[in-house]
């Protein structure tokens, strides 16, 4: 169980703790969605998206399209969809949805484990991890390159089942982790 009210905080572990990029050997894969359940979108004209509370967009820049299928920030130009999506579904009180970015056409990514694609990397997230209950076990708010060793020390813990990750600004889910 943890303690209430959760304690948030923002840390930065040593250089020589630091683990980034890719292939660190960690004990966790992040996993990407499946693109099957958001292909039907991009054949649905502007009204028939809106009545289903989505919109089609255009990147106007990188990084700021991440896109939830890839794992890849979207070049400026591509098509994406924006969708709500829910995350953590069930009987909990942590029971969630939020937008995300899905690119046209995109491929599931299949990061190895321990690696923490770069689209993660680069951003401020917010790391929240659950027992099979869905019950939170533990949350922090890092930095993107700070992933590796992050979720290696909440997989230490044996009730941790997963661990969502967010973009802590817009509180958007970015990605989930599940033990390797």
């Amino acid at each position: 169980a943890i303690p209430y009210p959760l304690r948030f905080r923002v840390r930065k572990p040593p250089a020589s703790r630091r683990l980034v990029g890719q292939n660190s050997g960690m004990s966790f894969r992040i996993t990407a969605l499946d693109p099957a359940p958001f292909r039907s979108l991009f054949a649905l004209d502007d009204a028939a998206l809106a009545a289903a509370g989505a919109r089609r967009v255009v990147a106007d820049a990188k990084p700021g399209f991440p896109c939830r299928v890839s794992l890849a920030d979207a070049e400026p130009g591509d098509t994406l969809i924006l969708v709500n999506y829910e995350h953590l579904r069930g009987d909990t009180p942590y029971r969630a949805t939020h937008a995300i970015y899905v690119r046209e056409n995109a491929v599931r990514a299949e990061p190895a484990p321990g690696e923490v694609p770069e689209v993660l990397r680069r951003r401020l997230l917010s790391v929240r991890a659950y027992g099979t209950d869905q019950m939170m076990r533990d949350a922090d708010v890092i930095d993107g390159e700070d992933a590796a060793a992050t979720l290696t020390r909440m997989f230490a813990d044996p009730e941790v089942a997963f661990v969502h990750l967010h973009n802590a600004k817009p509180g958007c889910y970015a990605a989930r982790a599940n033990r390797a």
